[in-house]
């Protein structure tokens, strides 16, 4: 078992049970404040640890780094240490928040450096972003977009089962929680138009999903096993894959998402390594056919993280729309991330690879305003005695994960964005 992940351990910083960040979990961030530039930090309960500061101190003078790496705008470079000097720092994070430990909680002076309330920090964009790609690996969301959009008996085309399918998106517009995003403009046509307008979207729509940072690079060429890949993978953030689907309606064909999707795309500032997840893996769907070779894999590679999307419109209430499990997807991200290396595609350091909408089977774990109003045939009722086909200017949607077991709970925080008009 990995030591910092021991259930046994509590902190000597009083963390409350629901907290998304006990001491068994320890996501990497990055943070600053109005003394304090942007910087590395650790989530501990309410509090974020500084460890820039630490740093600086020797508390790391064991682990083969140069302190300097903790004091960067983005995790990056720290990450490109590779996975056993991740392992070795939150290992270590952990053994100074223990309840046995004092060489942090014995020293006032110290505490008061290097452990900042959230509420009074600013969170960062925690990577610089190379490269996106984004999945499509939801059977459940895919059937029911194929059942909307084709034909309801053939609504999977024929290579799903066979790819993850996925396409290369925009990195420059991924954006962190708490940054407001603007209606994107583009082209529409109705159907029963003959030429395509310009102007502001009509159909705004979220698309509830998991993406995964890589930490490891590859040279042109190289490709990554499914049982490769957890030793290219750093951690998972929440993701909000904004979409206009009056946009993407007309532009997708024939060579897939643009405009519909470029303008932003929103992530969870706090990132959970694959470490703090591995008791949470469960098997994934029976994958039929049989995949390819280079996408077989051993092991249980899902995991079981519960999903929440919610919805408040400007000064009202927030309402849950949709309740999700990251456990469904039928393509795991070792096999998305061997994938998307097989043709020999260089891996960076910083590459964010997002799930595609997480549905379930039943209709409150749809991923999408599209499926939960099936296409705004059926609108959302929320408590303030509105409804909502797709999402409206001034909307926040929030997005909330997490996993439990035993009373462990590993938590991502939120995403959370809000919607202004088109400029």
């Amino acid at each position: 078992m990995i030591k910092a992940n021991d259930p046994s351990l509590h902190s000597w910083i009083e963390i409350d049970p629901l907290s998304d960040f006990p001491i068994q979990n320890l996501p990497f961030g990055i943070f600053q404040t109005d003394t304090k530039d942007p910087r590395v930090g650790v989530a501990i309960g309410d509090y974020v640890l500084d460890l820039c500061v630490l740093g600086q101190r020797d508390f790391f003078e064991l682990i083969d780094l140069d302190p300097n790496v903790f004091h960067r705008p983005y995790l990056n470079d720290f990450i490109a240490l590779g996975k056993p000097i991740w392992r070795a720092v939150r290992n270590r994070v952990s053994e100074l928040l223990r309840n046995d430990n004092e060489e942090i909680s014995g020293n006032s002076r110290l505490m008061q450096e290097c452990l900042i309330r959230q509420a009074d920090v600013q969170m960062l964009m925690p990577v610089k972003v190379p490269n996106y790609t984004d999945f499509y690996s939801s059977i459940e969301h895919a059937t029911n977009v194929g059942t909307m959009f084709r034909d309801p008996k053939n609504a999977l085309l024929p290579n799903w089962k066979h790819i993850p399918i996925g396409y290369h998106g925009r990195a420059s517009s991924i954006v962190v929680s708490g940054t407001d995003i603007h209606r994107p403009k583009g082209q529409t046509k109705a159907p029963d138009a003959e030429a395509p307008t310009f102007g502001p979207t009509r159909l705004l729509d979220f698309e509830l999903e998991v993406a995964f940072i890589t930490g490891r690079e590859t040279k042109l060429g190289e490709s990554i096993t499914p049982n490769q890949a957890e030793d290219y993978i750093f951690g998972l953030v929440l993701f909000n894959d904004w979409s206009a689907r009056d946009m993407q309606t007309w532009e997708y064909v024939p060579l897939g998402p643009f405009l519909a999707k470029s303008f932003g795309s929103s992530i969870s500032p706090w990132v959970v390594t694959l470490d703090a997840l591995a008791p949470f893996k469960v098997k994934g769907p029976v994958q039929d056919p049989r995949p390819l070779p280079y996408l077989e894999f051993t092991g249980n590679h899902n995991y079981d993280i519960n999903l929440e999307v919610l919805l408040q419109p400007e000064g009202g209430a927030e309402n849950s729309v949709c309740r999700s499990n990251y456990k469904y997807m039928y393509w795991n991200m070792n096999q998305q991330l061997a994938h998307q290396s097989s043709n020999g595609c260089n891996i960076q350091v910083g590459d964010m690879y997002a799930s595609g909408t997480i549905s379930g089977s039943e209709k409150d774990s749809y991923g999408s305003m599209l499926e939960l109003t099936w296409r705004g045939t059926n609108p959302i009722r929320l408590s303030d005695g509105s409804e909502r086909k797709f999402i409206l200017d001034y909307d926040t949607v929030i997005m909330r994960g997490y996993s439990e077991r035993e009373g462990i709970r590993i938590g991502f925080g939120e995403v959370r964005t809000k919607v202004l008009p088109a400029v």
